[in-house]
């Protein structure tokens, strides 16, 4: 772990403000990024705000949400996972923005979004000479930290749509194939050493795809290649599933403080 002399004593005093990558962790961001696919599509389509209308209640919603989240000055699950959230469902409407109303192609989405979270990650890591979520300390990195998500759901949106759609091998596959993918990035990680830094990274921006395509199955209508369940009901779904887990975090994250305190005070 790489730290910058200016900011080594606040990672050491400060908790970090962002949960640790564990199978709930994984589990929970997989649901978020789906929901995040049938919720733009529900409130833009079902509910006829479309995009442009739906594109501003959303980003006014997720600007209260991350003010929240930056407030609490540490992990506290039900504030990062709403942002996690909205963030999904605003950097899903930024896409479809820019595909739908502005005519701009699948294809150059995928590369102009590539390009601004390679930036991202560039002036992030030549600031604070790390990448590491684990050190998520300081208002500045949080701001990295979130600029990079967002931009990860952005171009795991066009991605996704772009192999599904243009290339026209449909949901289902285009799921088992950014699935696959994770799965070699996995192996690489546990079995051959990958630098767990950008295995991290790597997982997270290809999950948006993978939870995009399995969302859009679900939804999708039968002639479109959709199982017809529609987005009002997967979205409620996985947002009942979403809220169980983080309620399960919370009370886990409590008992392992509570228990801290406890050890601490003998």
């Amino acid at each position: 772990m790489l730290l910058s002399a200016s900011t080594a004593p606040a990672a050491l005093a400060s908790p970090n403000r962002v949960p640790d990558v564990t199978v709930e962790f994984w589990l929970i961001k997989l649901l978020a990024v789906t929901m995040g696919e049938t919720a733009a599509d529900y409130l833009a389509v079902n509910l006829g705000f479309g995009l442009t209308v739906t594109s501003l209640i959303m980003t006014g919603i997720l600007v209260v949400a991350l003010a929240l989240q930056f407030a609490q000055k540490r992990y506290v699950p039900w504030a990062y996972w709403l942002a996690v959230v909205l963030i999904s469902v605003v950097g899903t409407l930024i896409t479809d923005n820019l595909v739908d109303n502005f005519g701009v192609r699948l294809q150059t989405t995928t590369i102009a979004f590539t390009v601004l979270l390679a930036a991202t990650f560039a002036v992030w890591y030549a600031s604070e000479r790390t990448l590491s979520i684990h050190t998520i300390v300081t208002t500045r990195r949080e701001i990295f930290y979130w600029l990079a998500i967002l931009f990860t759901f952005s171009l795991g949106t066009a991605a996704g749509d772009l192999v599904a759609e243009t290339f026209d091998i449909g949901y289902l596959t285009t799921g088992f194939l950014f699935g696959a993918v994770i799965v070699f990035i996995a192996l690489g990680y546990f079995a051959f050493g990958l630098d767990a830094i950008l295995a991290f990274w790597l997982a997270y921006i290809l999950t948006r795809p993978l939870g995009a395509s399995f969302g859009d199955l679900l939804s999708q209508q039968v002639e479109y290649g959709g199982l017809g369940f529609g987005t009002t009901f997967t979205s409620m779904i996985f947002l009942g599933c979403i809220v169980a887990l983080v309620l399960y975090m919370s009370l886990k994250k409590g008992t392992g403080e509570a228990d801290k305190i406890l050890l601490e005070s003998e």
